[in-house]
């Protein structure tokens, strides 16, 4: 991370600009981070900031500039509030913001500018996706095992790759391991962010619901000669899940939801709900039930 925070001479202020900015853009996006001492939103940006760089190094850089102590470069890109982020591609900048974003908004920021930024040669980043690509390929495949040792050799030389921990602790609840799961994303930081950590931790917490019934053909039964048990109903879903059958489970869930939404505390919907969260937001067979569920509540 290269700063243009001290005092210095306009010369030599326009001179690492180009260096740090323009000439970097030319292999790697740069993001330039206007601010000042006195700026109390440039004092949450700027972490989330180093922080999503580093993830992303070496394709992706960060030049701090204080505008205080460069006016020259402040002025030239008219810098009117701040924190204000400029995008270099190529020696030109493509895109901006003002203000603090969240990190998943400044995460979805630069994977968009990523896209038009090829890959060096030899770049270890490809090489650690490419394995956590193929690590995720043999879970969705259900080589639960193989995944989960992929994963185990990754996370003991990243143990801070958020994408990294979340799979395994997915594999490990893919092999019934749910124990392990939860030892393994205690180990995090606990600000730790990533789109598949909410998914990660509903699909453990999902696993510890699905308990074996003993008599499932019974309870089945029973359920459908009452539909308003929903308490067995949720049991019966947990039971379903036990055996694998995920759709039968989402049918007895979305039939007591139909009979009765709040029943029982609302559990019929919360257990769907963390169905769908463990499947994760772009699944098909989650969108299916979502479509569902979304047709019972808004009839």
């Amino acid at each position: 991370m290269a700063s243009l925070s001290s005092p210095q001479s306009e010369k030599a202020s326009i001179e690492a600009f180009k260096r740090d900015v323009i000439d970097a853009s030319a292999t790697a996006l740069v993001l330039v981070d206007f601010w000042a001492e006195w700026c109390g939103p440039c004092k949450t940006l700027t972490p989330l900031l180093e922080r999503i760089v580093a993830a992303h190094a070496p394709r992706v850089k960060l030049v701090k500039i204080d505008i205080d102590k460069n006016p020259a470069i402040s002025a030239q890109f008219r810098i009117q509030s701040i924190p204000t982020v400029y995008a270099f591609l190529r020696g030109q900048p493509v895109d901006g913001f003002q203000g603090a974003l969240s990190e998943r908004e400044i995460n979805t920021f630069v994977d968009r500018l990523l896209a038009a930024v090829p890959p060096a040669p030899g770049d270890p980043e490809v090489e650690i996706k490419e394995m956590i690509a193929a690590a995720n390929e043999a879970l969705d495949e259900g080589e639960a095992a193989e995944a989960a040792e992929m994963f185990s050799v990754l996370a003991q030389e990243f143990p801070d790759r958020v994408e990294i921990i979340a799979g395994y602790a997915r594999a490990l609840v893919a092999l019934g391991q749910h124990e392990a799961a939860d030892t393994a994303l205690a180990a995090l930081a606990p600000d730790a962010k990533d789109p598949t950590l909410a998914q990660t931790r509903a699909a453990i917490a999902l696993a510890k619901d699905a308990v074996p019934v003993d008599d499932l053909a019974g309870l089945a039964a029973r359920v459908a000669a009452d539909p308003g048990d929903h308490a067995g109903a949720v049991e019966l879903a947990g039971g379903l899940m036990a055996r694998g059958d995920r759709d039968g489970a989402a049918d007895v869930l979305l039939a007591s939801i139909a009979g009765d939404r709040d029943a029982n505390e609302g559990a019929a919907k919360a257990r769907l709900l963390k169905m769908l969260e463990a499947a994760g937001f772009t699944d098909p067979w989650a969108a299916a039930v979502r479509r569902r569920l979304s047709t019972i509540l808004f009839a």
